[in-house]
């Protein structure tokens, strides 16, 4: 039998504000969300074929998690259906002896033992119940944990190209999504073996009653279970239509409370203009929940009025069955009390399966994780990285970044310029190494190639001639240390944020205070409220917030403690002052005399004056390659001539005070 409740929802028309602010409905492609349909179009049927199958998976799980608590669970629920079974076929003991003919007093007493029974088991119930409800307690959030970890572990296993590509991004938060839902299958699976064994015994008995009773159990459990599907499917339907809406109106709410935008907020007085439109959109989700809540008023009036008819049905039957002489009082009692209880727990179980269907999806999209991400996952082992190396060579590399699936034209690689173009160049060790050119030249294209987290699409990278493909990729990074300008600020404590650089060595705190003098961070641990031990992250208790250049000194202390025979820094002083961006480099130019190889990536061209090697990219493509000298004062004017005398240009015209202005300049101020 199907049971047509509601249909998919229709996409959000999308509030007036959202028209103003967001262009129109705010649409997350979220992997999740193509659930709802399954969701919508699942009959009593299809849930009743299902259940089986996603009892297994959640029981494997759990399985995995604690065994221990899975048999409690699995032992206290049947236990509990057995003594409900027994507990009806006592009452109907004590109501056939309190019933039959004899003085009250000797029924009483012969009614007694069945009491006592009755009492029994109800303890027996409570008891079981109570050890299940402790194993689901231990299990939910053991569950959670375990499908986290393997989620986790499989994530940060897979390469870069994987995490930034679009479709994997979404079976990511899909899968995320899928490990909470994993911990509440424990409850609703649960609920589901529950429910199913309380009907069980309770059409057990009335079948052992009377056979004619069961479909009267049917007959009354109907409407209630109608009216829990669709009012539980508005809202789901509700919940889809209107959870952009709800996301734009949080995204209102938590705008006005970030610090970010707290400044411009005030200076331009966009309080006012952000929470009339909040309170606007607030408005337009109450409706939606007013006409909700009406819409399932109406519903349960329809089912209580069919219910009361199936009632009357179900009472005329037993009447009919009392007058005939077909069944006998007491039977007519017990079948009251287990039509009541298994018509509750048959509700119970058409909701719980419906649920544990829903949740369901969410978690097989954490399987399929598990089989994308083995697909990506990064290579272990393979050829040792030499010992003593002394060039790496890019040969003829091309290379494009993960498309995204959602852009038409990304989807076509005819239409993708690719990041580099037939790019051949030598890092050798030992030596600094400066890549150039404008955004989008590629520069930190070759330095995320040169480190592993990329693969050439054609072309290869050869590590004193052998192919970096080949080469074990965990010695491979043990070789390589990280200071770009977007480096990662951990929300830990000063010591650890350098630390954290090698995370595999103990923290040994003279390593950190040289790491951190060497790049000028000590100065910046002097001036913390508790020093080393201060948490840097201004959201906790007794956090503190640093600048973005002290920032950046921690950074390089980092790369630093690592300690690794090449160093990629990629605009190292973006956040630094004048004195201390020269000091910084005077650092870098150290690292090389001390035999370490420093990949330097900088807009600033006088910056690489003392490079042993420039590279010079242009759209992807090496335009030359040189030291400053040769590539300064070639015949011809190449790309880094350009760009240093277009940065040079900058600041020829500006005389200091007391200083004559130069005399070209002052030729062009006398034309002008």
């Amino acid at each position: 039998m199907k049971l047509r409740t509601t249909t998919a929802p229709a996409e959000p028309a999308g509030s007036e504000s959202e028209e103003l602010l967001f262009g129109g409905p705010l649409l997350y492609n979220a992997r999740w969300a193509d659930h709802d349909k399954a969701f919508f179009e699942m009959s009593l049927w299809t849930m009743a074929v299902q259940m089986p199958r996603l009892v297994a998976f959640t029981v494997r799980l759990a399985w995995r998690a604690d065994r221990r608590s899975l048999w409690t669970v699995g032992t206290g629920e049947l236990a509990r259906g057995v003594s409900q079974a027994i507990s009806l076929i006592a009452v109907n003991a004590v109501l056939a002896t309190v019933l039959a003919a004899g003085t009250i007093g000797h029924r009483v007493q012969a009614a007694i033992p069945a009491m006592i029974g009755v009492a029994i088991t109800g303890i027996l119930g409570a008891l079981a119940t109570a050890a299940s409800t402790t194993g689901t307690g231990r299990l939910e959030p053991k569950v959670e944990r375990v499908a986290t970890e393997m989620y986790l572990a499989h994530v940060a296993r897979v390469e870069l190209a994987a995490i930034e590509d679009a479709d994997f991004n979404r079976l990511m938060d899909s899968a995320q999504y899928g490990a909470g839902a994993a911990r509440r299958m424990v409850n609703v699976c649960t609920g589901v073996v529950g429910s199913l064994v309380s009907f069980v015994a309770a059409a057990g008995v009335l079948t052992i009653l009377h056979p004619a009773l069961l479909p009267l159990l049917i007959l009354m459990t109907v409407p209630r279970s109608w009216a829990s599907l669709r009012n539980a499917r508005a809202r789901y339907a509700s919940y889809l239509k209107w959870m952009q809406h709800s996301r734009a109106g949080r995204l209102l709410s938590q705008t006005l409370t970030r610090t970010g935008p707290a400044p411009e907020i005030r200076v331009h007085d966009v309080g006012p203009f952000l929470l009339h439109h909040f309170r606007g959109m607030s408005e337009a989700s109450e409706a939606e929940q007013s006409r909700l809540s009406a819409d399932r008023a109406r519903i349960r009036l329809i089912a209580s009025a069919m219910t009361g008819i199936a009632a009357a049905l179900t009472y005329a039957a037993l009447g009919g069955l009392l007058a005939t002489g077909v069944m006998s009082l007491s039977v007519a009692g017990t079948a009251v009390l287990a039509i009541r209880s298994g018509g509750q727990s048959l509700t119970t179980l058409v909701l719980q399966v419906n649920n544990l269907y829903e949740e369901a999806c969410y978690v097989q999209d954490l399987e399929r994780l598990f089989a994308e991400a083995t697909k990506y996952a990064i290579p272990t082992g393979g050829t040792p990285v030499p010992d003593d190396l002394s060039l790496i060579r890019f040969e003829n590399v091309t290379f494009h970044y993960p498309e995204d699936a959602d852009d038409p034209k990304e989807a076509d690689p005819r239409e993708r310029r690719p990041a580099l173009s037939e790019v051949t160049l030598d890092i050798p060790i030992g030596k600094i190494v400066a890549l150039v050119g404008e955004n989008g030249s590629g520069k930190t294209t070759v330095s995320k190639l040169l480190a592993g987290l990329y693969q050439p699409d054609d072309g290869s990278i050869q590590w004193d001639g052998v192919d970096a493909r080949a080469l074990d990729r965990k010695q491979l990074w043990s070789r390589i240390g990280m200071v770009s300008q977007d480096f990662h600020r951990w929300p830990f404590t000063c010591r650890m944020n350098i630390a954290i650089g090698r995370p595999g060595r103990p923290i040994g705190q003279p390593a950190v205070e040289e790491a951190a003098a060497y790049a000028g961070a000590d100065k910046v641990v002097e001036d913390l409220p508790r020093g080393w031990d201060t948490l840097l992250s201004k959201g906790y208790k007794g956090g503190h917030q640093i600048s973005g250049g002290q920032w950046q000194r921690l950074g390089i202390a980092r790369a630093r403690y690592r300690d690794a025979q090449i160093l990629i820094v990629d605009e190292p002083t973006s956040a630094l002052d004048a004195k201390a961006e020269l000091e910084v480099f005077e650092q870098i130019r150290k690292l090389a005399d001390g035999g370490q190889t420093v990949i330097l990536i900088t807009h600033r061209l006088a910056s690489v004056r003392h490079a042993d090697l420039i590279h010079v990219l242009d759209q992807g493509e090496l335009a030359e390659s040189g030291t400053f000298e040769e590539l300064l004062h070639k015949p011809a004017a190449g790309v880094f001539r350009e760009l240093y005398e277009m940065q040079r240009a900058q600041f020829q015209d500006t005389a200091l005070p007391g200083q004559r202005q130069p005399a070209d300049a002052a030729e062009r101020s006398d034309a002008r």
